[in-house]
């Protein structure tokens, strides 16, 4: 058994700390991290082996070694981790040498070599002080380039261990002193810095030993002569370095100097230190600390009196207070922690004055807030705000004092000031001092500026600068939180703010500071009523507190705005709650009954939240004055709120809803003298110029209408007769209030008033108006008139609206524009004009008497141009819009007597609307459509009653109840309804005005026109069924038609990416089922205006809706329908221009030829042509004579039989003039010219691989004629992808996708198709037979119909898998594993047998086809295919993960891993041995360079786990380490995965270790550096000797090497690594007591 001691002597341990150190030098980064992390963990086991090949590779110094930092770095931890036996003064002092010798050989300062060098002496001063100091003195005699570097580490060593320096301090004084005078300017701040450190340390000395002071009076001498040095010469010096290090040292010898020499020093170092204070941040916070310290010297000094009066101190402390300014409000990054610092160093200051001088102090700080200088003044309160909790029994005789200052502040208007007073005012009343009438002073001071708002921000830019970016809102939340913790945390102050805060509700300079004080108010409250009952008795008590009745008053109003800053709604009905004692009783009883209290916040989802709100409002009032019972006490309310007036500008929203509070009050009131009283105040103080304000005057008139209409209507009487010159104002407010009165009046009571009103034409006067804002408001009055009478039919209590015509006429007038007026009538405002107007149309035309027909058309005339307007901007037009919709669908609901008339009605509003339908404009169309739609919808709810096409009873499927409830009230219709006919639809008409639109470019006219179409034919199916009509064949095939329709809304609805062609031949497949005889003909006949629409995509679409009718319905033409039909289409050529869109009329010309009577058709084509050629010049006609084109489409319908021995450009032709007798013979062979097609493809391919491109450009073109020719759009697009690529992969993948494209066109072509090909694999040319492997590859895919072939194709698959072409073998063993699921396991050994052999296969193509087919087939073998090849498929995959390709070894590895699944029951202990002998390697590649196989091997040992029934080993291959790409992550799980194999797997770490040294020479670096950290980390957790015997120093010989050798950095750095591992090892504990030979040989020889 071989011993630890022999192990570690039997390793060259020595060499590998040498090759470590040598690696510091290394070029790459890794490796110098690397190497130094190893030095750092081993420095502690050996540091003298250490140390000894340091030293020597530092010899040479920087000119041999490149990276001195580094090995002065790794000595420093060597020295610091050496025991007190092993220190070697003489060893130490040869490396001092060499640290010294460095540093000395370079003027360079502050190198990062010097700076280890440093270091590195400072860790030899911690053991052997004396040593280090001889050394650093012996150059610090005479002129030196590196003194400054010798200071420098004696001020290190002085903050490194203070307690060894200090009693050295005399000796470093000595002499350091004599060249004081000498030092450069450039080299002070280090000399400056030095003193500052080493009076440090005096000072830690003192601290931990206070009886034993090292200061004699040698010391003291030295420090005093430095002090004065540093005070009169460097203290004054130009450089603000020197300087700035000056004061700083000063500030830590003021308390080691005598206080003589102190006190005679301060008449210079005072303004000396207070100098620095005019520069930045950083400096002013560095003499601050100096500051303090002499003020601690000099004030609080225990041998003597303070050294300075107050009077003198008085200086000191001017200046310090503007720097709180500059420091309280930094919040920039870089400044805010020096900023926070300073400004705490600050107070220290002043507290320290004033623990000696408390009472001049304060003097001096109030005198200070007196003199109102901003600066002084703010920073005096900061100090106050400070220093009163601290010096609070000092300053207790002081409060009134300190109280009239402040309040002298209150007035201040600087921000900065007010923050500071605020902040004060908190900690004064926490303290006790905000007692009588003062208190509530200061209180209402918190109010006032809890009231800010943005607006209010005053302008202070020069005091913003001065004291900081304060700005409104962070001072009024200052002073919210002080209010509130006020109330809350100071018990005493509860007697000072109830009931105060209730005075602060009502004045309106408070009205932003409501819902903080409401806050607090409902805290009191609540604290309150825990322990006192009558809790507003103090209210009755007090004067000068609002009555409840102007509390009720104001804080309703105060509700208007749901989403005020600080919850204000909420808290506003709190307080309410809580105040509720203080109302009658009845209402305290009702709300807690009703819990008002809501969350406002629930109301941002609606659009109109504040109309709905404010609605809330006036409700909660109503109901809360309705069980009042005490009409005092109402009628005082109404006082209160005239009053309120005052509180609120006009402009401001609460006044709008303060006139509705009013007039719901006024409402409940019966006196009408009072209300009469009160309605002539609200319009007094109404400012009707405002629009919010006159709207909420009218509905407050409307309101009182409601009880007190005959009043109102006098006070508008009154208001007319006195218009005189605001007849601009006055006449729309006046409308407004007429339409509210009438809107709210009882409907009872409201036909004589309104008959008198529109009776004597008082309305006209309201025509005069011009400004846009008093056009809406008469508008709306004519609307809500509209509305009372609806109401009141509603109500049980009809009547018609007299000169309802004359209304109309108004409301058109109203809403044009006035070229004559003198006021800005902006396009916006015309727009929410019209929008207006629109809605009050709708209502007039809802009302009782029905339209004329010629009021209709005036309207229709008036208002159908809207559809034109542009489309911006949208939040205006788009309700303008859906106004005039819902105009258009009330003239429908309201016109005709029954269902023709109504019919009638649709059509004639319908065509007014097809010039939009068929618009050039997107929106024009959208907003067509849609309004076709909504009609439609609306004449179907009239329509349809549940009958039945099929006669059934009841409820069934067939018909479509329609919920009236869902789509208005339909009360006022005849209950005898008589249901239109079908043909007065007219629906050929509309199908051909509105099928083109199902292929718009537009999806939503799209969708619009497909739901126009189920719309129409829904309805056309529940209307009764005309007698001798045809539908176009069965009703049920009809109704499924239409759900085909419905069907296809959905998908349109639900996913706007699916392709629109499919969708149009959908809706025209289901449309010519819908269609009856006379509805297709009429289709038919009108296709012209559809073919020629200015819509490209819609001709295109009504051309093929055309040919699909006449293809499935040609045969029920008549001649004479065929003769108008060819009419129509030859008309539409005539207009048409585009060529191609030509073309594709005379194919539909074509193809009404070929279904219909040919002859009827050419005779048509013939007497076009002769009127041409009478009435035409045809030479000059603009895109060619159409009957031209026409005779060359005719000529082409000729038959071609010998399609494969034709050349490549005749079948070009062939296939596009053939016409549809060619498009016939071609599908009768389709089979046979595709695969002919396909292997001319593979020809062409390769021909174009030698040069010869121009057969595949010709092959090219006529496939995708013969993709036209037979209509496979996909396939075409297939070919146009990457049809003309000469890589093999590329055109081999293209064919697969024509292959499965075809597949799924035209699955009954897929068998034909695999015979040509089965046989085409025993061609000659390579390429073709590819070009037929990767066809039938593919289409086994899809060859589960037909068995027969499927078995003769996989025995020519499994046959051609040794075809001389790699590509075909390839190809073959893709196509077998594709075989449909249903058959996979009739084939699966036989394939698995092709997958075993081609593993071998001598190409590197094959074999990873091979790999990547059987991880697919694994997934649905069973168990008795694979597990007699098991074995031999794991001895190849393992043979496949070394391979150089990574797409091979990654699927190598996943293919290792699905084995997992068979490796049970018998065979599972020989797999087992598998796993084992691929396992290093799993781990290895764990951190592959490709993300692949890292991902492969990861799921790979993750499948392993439960077959090595290893404890923890599953938790582990499913932790964060295996998961991650990072090296550090990898490394832990080695770590991990390493302890448990050696834990369990202990026999087989022999060969894991042999495994893993074999990957030391891996062809990858980074496997190279995976298995040598793999394998020190087994040899660092392994206890078992013969393993350590037999690998440790192989591979620590091996490290050595790969260090010394290896070209890769990451080999270099995890050697490096590793070494670290495997010294630090328990299995190697007798290196650690080895040494350097050279390096005691020459120990020994010296």
């Amino acid at each position: 058994m071989a011993s630890s001691s022999s192990l570690g002597s039997s390793i060259p341990a020595p060499e590998a700390v040498q090759v470590l150190v040598s690696s510091l030098a290394d070029e790459s980064p890794m490796v110098r991290e690397a190497s130094m992390a190893s030095l750092k963990e081993l420095s502690p086991l050996n540091p003298l082996l250490v140390l000894d090949c340091c030293s020597a590779v530092s010899r040479g110094g920087r000119r041999r070694f490149g990276n001195m930092a580094g090995v002065f770095q790794v000595m420093a931890f060597g020295v610091r981790a050496l025991d007190k036996k092993d220190i070697d003064a003489s060893y130490i002092g040869k490396l001092a040498k060499i640290a010294t010798a460095e540093i000395i050989s370079s003027k360079e300062l502050n190198a990062d070599w010097q700076r280890t060098a440093a270091s590195l002496l400072v860790a030899i001063g911690l053991h052997l002080p004396d040593l280090m100091m001889e050394e650093i003195f012996l150059h610090l005699s005479g002129p030196s380039s590196a003194l400054p570097a010798m200071i420098q580490i004696l001020a290190d060593f002085a903050s490194a261990d203070a307690l060894q320096f200090t009693p050295r301090l005399k000796g470093v004084l000595s002499r350091v002193l004599p060249i004081l005078g000498n030092v450069r300017d450039v080299h002070r701040p280090i000399f400056a810095n030095a003193f500052k450190c080493w009076c440090q340390a005096v000072w830690q000395y003192n601290f931990d030993f206070p009886s034993n002071s090292l200061i004699d009076g040698d010391v003291m001498s030295f420090l005093n002569s430095a002090f004065e040095l540093l005070l009169r010469v460097w203290a004054a010096s130009r450089d603000l370095k020197v300087r700035v290090s000056s004061v700083e040292a000063l500030g830590q010898m003021v308390g080691l100097i005598s206080r003589t020499q102190l006190k005679t020093a301060l008449p210079r170092l005072i303004p000396t230190i207070l100098e620095l204070y005019k520069r930045g941040q950083d400096i002013a916070l560095i003499a601050t600390y100096s500051l303090y310290n002499l003020l601690n010297v000099t004030l609080l000094s225990e041998t003597g009196p303070p050294l300075l009066e107050f009077e003198e101190l008085t200086v000191i402390l001017s200046t310090l207070l503007p720097v709180i300014c500059r420091n309280n409000d930094s919040k920039e990054c870089s400044d805010f922690s020096v900023g926070l610092k300073t400004y705490n160093e600050v107070h220290r200051c002043f507290l320290t004055v004033g623990s000696i001088y408390p009472e001049d102090l304060f003097s001096f700080l109030l005198n200070k807030c007196r003199l109102k200088e901003e600066l002084l003044t703010f920073g005096a309160l900061c100090v106050l705000k400070h220093l009163l909790p601290r010096s609070s029994e000092a300053w207790h005789n002081k409060r009134p004092l300190l109280l009239d200052a402040v309040k002298s502040l209150l007035d201040e208007q600087s921000l900065g000031i007010q923050k500071a007073l605020s902040e004060l005012i908190v900690v004064m009343a926490s303290h006790c001092y905000l007692v009588g009438p003062s208190a509530e002073l200061f209180v209402e001071y918190l109010v006032r500026h809890c009231a800010l708002s943005e607006p209010d921000r005053i302008d202070l830019k020069s005091s913003q600068v001065k004291v900081g970016s304060i700005c409104p809102a962070e001072l009024r939340a200052i002073c919210e939180k002080g209010l509130l913790l006020l109330t809350i945390t100071i018990p005493e102050m509860e007697y000072v703010l109830w009931p105060f805060l209730l005075k602060m509700i009502i004045p309106r300079a408070y009205t932003g500071a409501v819902a903080m004080v409401c806050r607090c108010i409902a805290e009191l409250c609540r604290h309150r009523s825990s322990y006192n009952n009558s809790i507003f008795d103090d209210c009755k008590d007090c004067t000068n507190v609002p009555n409840p009745e102007e509390l009720f008053a104001r804080l309703v109003v105060l509700l208007h705005n749901p989403l005020a800053r600080e919850h204000q709604a909420t808290q506003i009905l709190m307080v309410l709650c809580y105040l509720a004692p203080l109302f009658p009783r009845n209402i305290n009883l009702f709300w807690q009954d009703e819990a008002y209290v809501s969350d406002p916040e629930d109301l941002k989802l609606d659009p109109s939240y504040q109309e709905t709100w404010d609605d809330m409002i006036i409700n909660f009032l109503a109901e809360s004055l309705d069980v009042i019972q005490d009409t005092d006490w109402v009628i005082s309310l109404g006082n209160a709120f005239t009053k309120q007036y005052a509180l609120y500008m006009p402009d401001d929203e609460h006044s709008a809803l303060l006139h509705r509070c009013l007039g719901i009050l006024l409402q409940k009131v019966n006196d009408r003298a009072y209300v009469r009283g009160k309605i002539d105040w609200m319009y007094k103080q109404a400012n009707i110029t405002i629009p919010t304000n006159r709207l909420g005057l009218a509905k407050a008139m409307g309101l009182v209408a409601a009880s007190h209409l005959d009043t109102v209507l006098d006070k508008l009487k009154n208001i007319l007769d006195n218009v005189g010159q605001s007849i601009f104002q006055s006449l729309p407010t006046a409308a407004l209030m007429y339409g509210y009165a009438a809107r709210y009046a009882p409907s009872m009571v409201i036909e004589a008033r309104i008959d008198a009103l529109v009776g004597t034409n008082m309305l006209s006067r309201f025509l005069h108006v011009r400004h846009p804002m008093a056009k809406q408001a008469v508008i709306t009055a004519i609307d809500l008139l509209g509305r009372a009478v609806i109401n009141a039919a509603e109500n049980g209590a009809p009547f018609p609206l007299k000169r309802r015509d004359q209304l109309l006429d108004y409301i058109l007038t109203l809403m044009g524009r006035d070229e004559t007026n003198d006021f800005v009538d902006s396009s916006l405002e015309l727009l929410r004009t019209q929008a207006l107007a629109l809605n009050a149309c709708t209502t007039l035309v809802l009302v009782e008497p029905k339209l004329t027909i010629e009021t209709r058309n005036h309207v229709m005339k008036a208002t159908l141009g809207f559809f034109a307007l542009p489309n911006d901007p949208i939040d205006v037009i788009n309700p303008l819009i859906d106004n005039l919709i819902t105009l258009l669908c009330a003239i429908l609901l309201t016109s005709g007597e029954d269902g023709r008339s109504r019919a009638e009605q649709l059509l004639h509003i319908l065509r007014q609307i097809d010039q939009y339908v068929s618009s050039n404009v997107d929106y024009q169309r959208r907003r067509g459509c849609l309004a076709v739609y909504e009609m439609l919808v609306k004449f179907r709810m009239l329509c349809v009653s549940g009958y039945c096409a099929l006669g059934c009873r009841g409820s069934c499927t067939h018909s479509k109840q329609i919920d009236r409830t869902l789509h208005g009230n339909f009360s006022n219709l005849p209950s005898a309804f008589v249901s239109p006919s079908r043909e007065a639809l007219s629906l050929g008409d509309r199908v051909i005005m509105y099928l083109p639109r199902c292929a718009d470019t537009d999806s939503e006219v799209r969708k619009f026109s497909a739901q126009i179409l189920d719309q129409l034919f829904s309805i056309s199916l529940s209307l009764p069924k005309p007698l001798g009509s045809s539908v176009g064949g069965d009703i049920e095939l009809c109704y499924g038609a239409l759900s085909s329709i419905e069907d296809v809304i959905a998908i349109l609805r639900s996913d706007s990416s699916i392709d629109p062609s499919e969708v149009f031949n959908r809706i025209v497949a289901s449309v010519c089922i819908l269609l009856t005889k006379d509805e297709l003909v009429d289709t038919l006949h009108g296709c012209m205006p559809a073919i020629c629409d200015r819509i490209k995509q819609s001709a295109e679409g009504a051309i093929l809706a055309v040919i699909e009718f006449v293809m499935k319905r040609g045969a029920e033409l008549s001649e004479t329908n065929i003769s108008r039909t060819a009419q129509s289409l030859l008309s539409a050529a005539g207009h048409v221009t585009e060529k191609q869109l030509r073309l594709e009329v005379l194919g539909a010309i074509s193809s009404l030829s070929e279904n219909t009577n040919a002859e009827v058709v050419f005779n048509e084509v013939l007497t076009a042509a002769a009127r041409d050629i009478v009435t035409k010049d045809i030479s000059r006609l603009r895109g060619g004579w159409p009957m031209q084109d026409a005779f060359h489409a005719f000529s082409q319908h000729i038959l071609a039989d010998e399609i494969l021995q034709a050349a490549i450009f005749a079948l070009t032709a062939f296939f596009r003039g053939g016409g549809k007798v060619g498009k016939k013979a071609v599908e009768q062979r389709y089979s046979s010219v595709l695969a002919a097609l396909v292997l001319q493809f593979g020809k062409c391919h390769g021909l174009a691989s030698t040069g010869q491109h121009e057969p595949l450009r010709a092959l090219l073109t006529a496939f995708q004629a013969f993709c036209e020719c037979v209509g496979d759009l996909e396939m075409g697009k297939i070919l146009a992808r990457d049809s003309e690529q000469n890589e093999k992969e590329k055109w081999i993948n293209l064919i697969g996708d024509l292959a499965g494209c075809i597949s799924m066109k035209r699955p009954k072509e897929v068998q034909n198709i695999c015979k040509i090909f089965t046989k085409s694999l025993n061609l000659q040319e390579n390429f073709q037979r590819e070009a037929a492997a990767a066809a039938l590859s593919e289409f086994v895919r899809y060859s589960s119909g037909f068995s027969s072939i499927l078995e003769e194709m996989v025995e020519v698959l499994c046959r051609h898998v040794s075809d001389e072409s790699p590509t075909v073998r390839c190809l073959c063993l893709r196509g077998l594993v594709k075989i449909p699921s249903v058959h996979i396991y009739q084939y699966t050994t036989q394939v698995l047998g092709v997958i075993l052999a081609l593993l071998d296969d001598l190409d590197e193509s094959v074999q990873l086809t091979a790999v990547s087919c059987l991880l697919m087939i694994l997934e649905t073998s069973p168990n008795d295919a694979v597990e007699p090849i098991l074995l031999n498929l794991s001895v190849r995959l393992r043979n496949l993960q070394v391979s150089m390709n990574a797409k091979m070894r990654a699927d190598a590895f996943a293919t290792f891993g699905a084995l997992s699944n068979y490796g049970i029951g018998a065979l599972k202990d020989a797999f087992l041995e598998q796993i084992h002998a691929t396992l290093p390697r799993l781990i290895l590649h764990l951190h592959d360079d490709d993300p692949a196989v890292r991902h492969a091997c990861r799921n790979t040992l993750k499948r392993f786990a439960p077959l090595m029934e290893i404890e923890g080993l599953l938790v582990l291959f499913n932790s964060h380490g295996i998961k991650s790409d990072h090296r550090s992550d990898y490394e832990d799980f080695v770590r991990d995965f390493t302890k448990q194999f050696v834990q369990h797997l202990s026999s087989r770490v022999d060969t894991y270790m042999a495994s893993t040294i074999q990957a030391f020479d891996a062809p990858w670096p980074i496997i190279q550096a995976n298995a040598i950290y793999v394998s020190s980390s087994i040899l660092s957790l392994s206890d078992d000797p013969n393993i350590l015997a037999l690998y440790y120093a192989q591979v620590f010989g091996m490290l050595v090497g790969k260090m010394s050798r290896s070209a890769d950095a990451v080999v270099r750095a995890r050697s490096s690594s590793a070494f670290g591992l495997l010294l630090k090892s328990t299995n190697s504990i007798s290196w650690r007591a080895a040494r350097l030979e050279r390096a005691d040989s020459a120990r020994k020889g010296s």
